[in-house]
């Protein structure tokens, strides 16, 4: 962190209840719900200074700072956000949510469901993107924020920024679209089935319901993740970091951990199974494979993007094999054929599709560079 850079210190996360009922895509209605959000920096006086952040798969609403001083780690984007970072708290006033169907705080699988006393399990009903979209939306009008200055997001918050601008087009002045792509590949969706499967199958999911149970699916919640970490690094990255190591130096001729790596997909499983639900874990790879904001125009991009009136930032990185650089070429070929205007940034980075939580240099100058000019907008 350079000097000019700082954190935003010590944070704390508010609720706003909604009792309006809301209506989803498949057709459930949540009566009313809660949603957990945190905020970074001062709304100005025009209140046309705002950014929301929008969460991937596994990410929340604690996006910088921390909780507490003796908090191990800071929040999921503590590099990009506070002041003098590249979405600069000083210049901003940040939002970060985390999304229905969450296990952070914000209304999901896990809260308590009023009809019955009991944690919905799985009567909570499944939730896309665009539920999403339209949840903040209402966070934004309780905050009294009419326009959003940028909606941003990674991977699958990239999806919701996108939609932002589609399904808002008079609230998003930029939308910038990172790791992203415009709907999955039957590959995408594949993986993210084995990883529900995995779930399903293990004897302590009780078809949702183990909370009632006393257990937790950990060996499912464990595999999944290990699936979906592979998936986000580069064989490059696992190269240089593991190679073929092993840790005690020769082989053991058994199939306990023997490589380098092995004990690393282990670890980051065993961690995920302690602070993620299963149940949240279903849902947001749902609303991913759900995805495609051209579906209700035809099948058309091109089409969903002319409702838009945002400038988009669209980034992707060249050892992402998750969300491929072609990938967010195809969304910016439909901003270009919507005659959208769009920058496109293709990073070199080694870290695949995690890239877009890391420092890479060419990364965070092309953030700057760009939101430099959304904060000269925000202060003509």
């Amino acid at each position: 962190m350079s000097q000019s850079e700082q954190s935003v210190g010590i944070v704390t996360p508010e609720d706003a209840f909604f009792d309006t009922p809301l209506t989803l895509n498949s057709g459930a209605v949540l009566e009313h719900y809660t949603l957990r959000f945190e905020t970074y920096g001062t709304l100005n006086a025009a209140k046309s200074n705002a950014i929301l952040i929008c969460h991937a798969l596994s990410g929340h609403h604690h996006v910088a700072g921390r909780h507490h001083p003796d908090e191990k780690a800071p929040g999921w984007w503590d590099s990009m956000v506070g002041p003098g970072k590249p979405i600069d708290t000083n210049r901003f006033f940040v939002v970060g949510v985390n999304n229905l169907g969450g296990c952070h705080g914000s209304t999901g699988p896990s809260s308590v469901n009023p009809a019955t006393g009991q944690p919905y399990g799985s009567a909570f009903p499944v939730v896309t993107v665009c539920d999403w979209v339209r949840a903040q939306a209402r966070l934004a009008d309780r905050l009294g924020i009419d326009t959003w200055a940028a909606v941003i997001g990674g991977s699958l918050g990239g999806m919701q920024a996108l939609q932002w601008s589609i399904d808002f087009p008079s609230r998003v002045r930029h939308a910038l679209v990172i790791a992203s792509a415009p709907k999955l590949t039957a590959q995408n969706i594949a993986f993210n089935d084995v990883a529900r499967q995995a779930i399903l199958t293990d004897p302590q999911f009780h078809n949702g319901n183990f909370y009632q149970e006393g257990t937790i699916p950990r060996r499912g919640l464990r595999l999944a993740r290990m699936l979906g970490h592979i998936t986000y690094l580069s064989d490059d990255g696992m190269g240089e970091k593991f190679g073929r190591m092993l840790r005690s130096g020769e082989y053991k001729y058994g199939f306990d951990v023997e490589f380098e790596i092995e004990s690393y997909l282990r670890y980051q499983g065993d961690k995920f199974s302690d602070r993620f639900d299963a149940n949240t874990y279903l849902l947001m790879t749902k609303a991913l494979d759900y995805f495609d904001p051209g579906q209700r125009f035809d099948g058309s991009l091109v089409k969903a993007l002319q409702q838009a009136t945002a400038k988009y930032f669209v980034a992707s990185f060249t050892s992402d094999w998750r969300f491929s650089p072609e990938r967010s070429r195809e969304i910016v070929k439909a901003m270009l054929s919507a005659k959208k205007p769009v920058c496109y940034a293709e990073i070199d980075s080694t870290h695949g599709h995690d890239a877009f939580l890391m420092t890479d240099a060419p990364y965070v100058a092309a953030m700057r560079a760009y939101l430099n000019n959304v904060a000269k907008e925000v202060a003509a």
